[in-house]
């Protein structure tokens, strides 16, 4: 998203909320306009939240921007797409950025996400690697027994803390119905803009398969007022999936 796109979504944005997650199937670290982007979320008096893997993380300081108020890194991700590589030098920065905060960003939240747990044993053998590491960084311990179903969070240290969730499938088109009865947070409490500006219900529509609207061209208030939005919300509320997108998604079972 350029500059100036992003200019105009945050102008919209900052009308109906105080809050942005700069994470929509992608990784802000990539965008070389970051500090801008957060410059102008700070004119809007917006906190960011900020969703990174940390393999760009290159720049520890930028991350200590004041708009920002959490950082979340998807240490998951990692052995997901380096399964053969060692994390040692990829967990020092990550470790060495946590640190820092500690000293200059103190009440920074920032998280550590494991959302790779096997949805019936909810574990995953990798993540020893990521346990062992902090507990020897960090000079603490983390329980194995853990009961990551009935509680996902667990603080670490300061504001540091592990975050635990279970796999799932992005939705898609091609994939066949999951079922017609459900609910979500989608248009209740959040909503996604791609990159181009087009508004969608959710994060998890990547591809913008249920588009509302493009805040180039329209006033959020219009965009969240449409029949297609109004339908999709009072679908929620009743326990009933209106679009087919909804219909093949899994993360919708966790509500």
């Amino acid at each position: 998203m350029s500059v100036e796109t992003f200019k105009q979504v945050i102008s919209q944005v900052s009308k109906v909320t105080k809050l942005v997650a700069l994470h929509l199937m992608g990784d802000p670290l990539v965008h070389p306009n970051l500090e801008t982007l957060l410059d102008l979320c700070e004119v809007e008096k917006l906190k960011v939240f900020l969703v990174t893997n940390g393999v760009l993380l290159k720049s520890p300081e930028l991350l200590l921007h004041r708009a920002i108020q959490q950082v979340s890194f998807s240490l998951h991700s990692y052995t997901d797409n380096f399964p053969k590589k060692d994390p040692t030098e990829y967990l020092r920065r990550i470790f060495e950025f946590t640190e820092l905060a500690f000293e200059k960003r103190p009440k920074l939240f920032i998280n550590y996400r494991l959302w790779n747990l096997n949805s019936k044993g909810g574990e995953n053998k990798n993540n020893s690697i990521f346990f062992t590491a902090i507990e020897k960084r960090f000079g603490i311990s983390i329980p194995r027994d853990w009961n990551h179903h009935t509680q996902k969070n667990l603080i670490l240290k300061n504001y540091l803390s592990l975050h635990f969730d279970t796999e799932f499938t992005w939705p898609d088109l091609q994939l066949p119905i999951l079922g017609e009865s459900g609910t979500c947070h989608g248009l209740r409490s959040h909503f996604g803009v791609l990159v181009d500006g087009t508004v969608v219900p959710c994060c998890l529509d990547k591809e913008g398969k249920i588009p509302l609207g493009n805040l180039t061209q329209s006033p959020i208030g219009d965009i969240l007022s449409t029949p297609r939005a109004k339908a999709i919300v009072n679908g929620f509320r009743q326990q009933v999936l209106i679009e087919d997108l909804c219909k093949r998604c899994q993360y919708i079972e966790r509500f």
